[in-house]
């Protein structure tokens, strides 16, 4: 009877993924999560996640059911390369980060058998590249990349924001090694950098370009949408980790599944949350996890993976870079147990490319208001704000869409069109000026007179 209870015992924790060592000595299992408090696109595997603690509540019910005592470490860091830093040292076992960090992570772990990691999930994506994004001074006279040709920017090197930059200014013809000058920097001092006038611009990834124009301290250049190359941000762990504690691991997916699914549902509640745990502003955040904004999907899709392959001539142009199996390193086998699990059909996620947080992306936020107004296209939503205006209701926020581009963007802080009664809207004079190009009839009109002269 002892051995048939020992039996049943080891069954019950092999379910848990703990060995019965663990449960004798009630060692406590510890994990070490890296993530970006301030990046939009990673917060199902971290702000948000962290926040609602949908990881500690998985965790605990393993223990409630015959496991070990599990503690959750939480890392906050600006960029990605100090979490792949950490976890060459085997300090870190989960992280997220952007696409070309990513590939920075798996390049610089895979010499060590406990540092070399896998990318299991994605957090969210651009499939044009909207995510990154290149913004000069308020008063810059720049109106298009080339400008910035023989300047000083600053970015991240190795970053998302910095791997759109590379791109960008070699379809531009620009040298992105001498054609301007890339200072290293991380984007809070880039920031103060771009304000000071030390650099007459700053590539970044999300939410920094969206940030310092909401604040006026810059106004945007280059919309990384223009690239038409996805972009993406996901999650990674050691191999050596996920081996010794799968449940972890799995509890961790599943758990970026919660998050990923509650932002669906509560966009706007979720951007009040995320607020709170990165100080960012509200408006902010929703820009990118609202309707229209941010892919929030955990499936590894194919024309993700073929960028991320092709990220890597680019990484290979501006330094050293040890070559990565790019399709070895990406393993969707554990994402796919996560759905499994769940009753969810991988596939069927994999293969849908539509944005999960429905809406157009046009959209109305009156101050005092619990929810916000949808609008069919932008020039209804001049009209809604008009409507509200008109009723003395102040505006908390206005988003419209790029007629051209489809990148999210503040009403206010774009360039708009008037082409007979209909408005257009683009994130950038040079959207703006292909548009006319084609619509000799369009004329540019400030944010303003649109509202005022838009027909009810």
């Amino acid at each position: 009877m002892k051995r048939l209870a020992a039996l049943f015992a080891a069954g019950a924790l092999a379910l848990t993924g703990c060995s019965l060592e663990d449960a004798a000595t009630g060692d406590t299992v510890r994990v070490v999560i890296g993530y970006q408090s301030k990046t939009i696109n990673t917060v199902t595997a971290g702000t948000l996640l962290r926040a609602q603690g949908y990881l500690e509540q998985r965790l605990a019910r393993l223990t409630e059911n015959g496991g070990p005592a599990y503690e959750v470490e939480w890392q906050d860091y600006d960029t990605g390369a100090p979490i792949t830093a950490q976890m060459v040292a085997e300090k870190i076992d989960i992280g997220s980060m952007g696409d070309y960090p990513l590939l920075i992570n798996g390049s610089r772990t895979q010499a060590g058998e406990r540092s070399r990691t896998e990318f299991l999930s994605v957090t969210g994506y651009n499939a044009k590249g909207a995510l990154n994004m290149v913004v000069v001074p308020p008063d810059s006279p720049a109106t298009g990349l080339p400008d910035l040709a023989g300047t000083k920017v600053s970015a991240s090197v190795g970053s998302a924001g910095h791997g759109t930059l590379v791109q960008a200014l070699t379809r531009a013809g620009i040298d992105p090694v001498t054609g301007v000058e890339v200072l290293n920097q991380q984007p809070q001092v880039g920031a103060s950098a771009l304000e000071s006038g030390q650099v007459s611009g700053l590539s970044q990834f999300v939410a920094w370009p969206g940030l310092l124009v909401f604040q006026d301290k810059a106004k945007l250049l280059y919309d990384g949408a223009e690239l038409n190359v996805p972009t993406f941000h996901g999650v990674v762990a050691r191999q050596d980790y996920t081996a010794q504690h799968p449940e972890v691991v799995d509890a961790f997916l599943q758990a970026q599944l919660d998050a990923t699914e509650f932002l669906w549902r509560q966009p706007l509640e979720a951007a009040r949350i995320v607020a709170e745990g990165s100080q960012l502003p509200q408006e902010v955040v929703y820009l990118y996890n609202g309707p229209g904004g941010t892919s929030f999907d955990t499936t590894l899709k194919p024309n993700l993976l073929a960028a991320f392959a092709d990220d890597v001539r680019y990484l290979k142009s501006i330094g050293d870079f040890a070559d990565l199996d790019t399709a070895a390193f990406a393993d969707d086998r554990l994402i796919r147990a996560a759905f499994a699990a769940r009753g969810q059909d991988y596939d069927a996620a994999l293969a849908d490319t539509t944005n999960r947080t429905s809406g157009s992306g046009n959209e109305l936020w009156v101050e005092g208001q619990d929810t916000t107004q949808p609008a069919g296209d932008p020039t209804d939503l001049l009209r809604a704000v008009k409507a509200a205006r008109a009723q003395g209701k102040t505006i908390r926020a206005a988003y419209v869409v790029d007629s051209e581009l489809g990148t999210r963007w503040f009403a206010d802080k774009a360039v708009w069109l008037r082409d007979g009664d209909t408005y257009l809207a683009f994130t950038t004079p040079a959207a703006a000026d292909r548009h006319r190009q084609t619509h000799p009839t369009a004329r540019t009109v400030g944010y303003d007179q649109a509202v005022a002269e838009v027909r009810s």
